[in-house]
């Protein structure tokens, strides 16, 4: 059975339909959402409320287009605005506590690899939500520029205008904070 048939069972009110859809795609979207939250806890939440609201909206979609992108985008919002409140949240408590919340700790490194990508994702996290979302969907999901252009809600010529900025915006960050990262890709 294809995506459309799947999703027509779906707006139909089959379960089954719906859990095939998200068999589908649940895995890839939960990846996004951690590499925008780095917390796996919040990453879940947010992967389930996207697509609690997916389903509850799924009549709205249209046919014609690709499920993922639509996903995709519906996930953005809902991590975008998860990371905003828990801010807000951490905010109020560093000024209640009148200290500083300590950071998390390093994560355990096994080999100069292992240490290289934990950087280059802090490096990402140092960007804008936006950068941060093109470079995840494009570079570590592998979407199409026009998957991408359909999950952001741009267009196709922003989409490609966007990932070289944002790339050219993680360069800096990366000569800045991480030069490690530099220094290691000459030797």
């Amino acid at each position: 059975m294809d995506e459309k048939q799947l999703i027509q069972q779906a707006r139909g009110g089959s379960q089954a339909a719906w859990i095939e859809l998200v068999r589908l795609h649940q895995q890839a979207l939960f990846r996004f959402a951690y590499l925008r939250m780095g917390d796996g806890d919040e990453a879940e939440d947010a992967t389930q409320e996207a697509l609690i609201r997916a389903y509850r909206h799924l009549r709205r979609f249209d046919t014609g287009r690709p499920l993922r992108p639509w996903l995709f985008s519906i996930l953005n919002r809902v991590a975008s605005n998860r990371r905003r409140a828990l801010g807000r949240y951490w905010s109020a408590v560093q000024r209640w506590a009148g200290e500083q919340v300590p950071t998390a700790a390093e994560p355990e490194v096994d080999g100069q690899r292992r240490l290289d990508q934990v950087s280059v994702w802090q490096a990402i996290q140092g960007l804008n939500a936006m950068d941060q979302s093109i470079i995840y969907l494009r570079y570590f999901l592998e979407f199409s520029v026009e998957e991408s252009a359909q999950a952001l809600g741009i267009a196709e010529g922003t989409v490609k205008s966007r990932t070289s900025r944002a790339l050219a915006r993680l360069e800096v960050v990366i000569e800045k904070e991480f030069p490690g990262l530099i220094e290691g890709s000459t030797t």
